[in-house]
């Protein structure tokens, strides 16, 4: 009983010492780069094999 009582009382003390130790927050010198190397090939080909399609069902007699 003696020990857990210790554990806790030095538990408090380690949260409440941390709780004083003050934060510093600095902002960067230089501004974030963030590289984005994104595909979009695909998508724009599915869209216009879809705009193709519509295309020629709607005018069935282009062909």
């Amino acid at each position: 009983m003696r020990v857990r009582a210790t554990l806790l009382s030095t538990g408090a003390a380690a949260i409440a010492a941390a709780g004083c130790i003050p934060v510093q927050i600095q902002a960067p010198d230089r501004p974030i780069e963030i590289n984005l190397n994104v595909n979009i090939r695909q998508e724009v080909i599915v869209r216009l094999e879809r705009d193709a399609r519509d295309l020629l069902e709607q005018n069935r007699d282009l062909f």
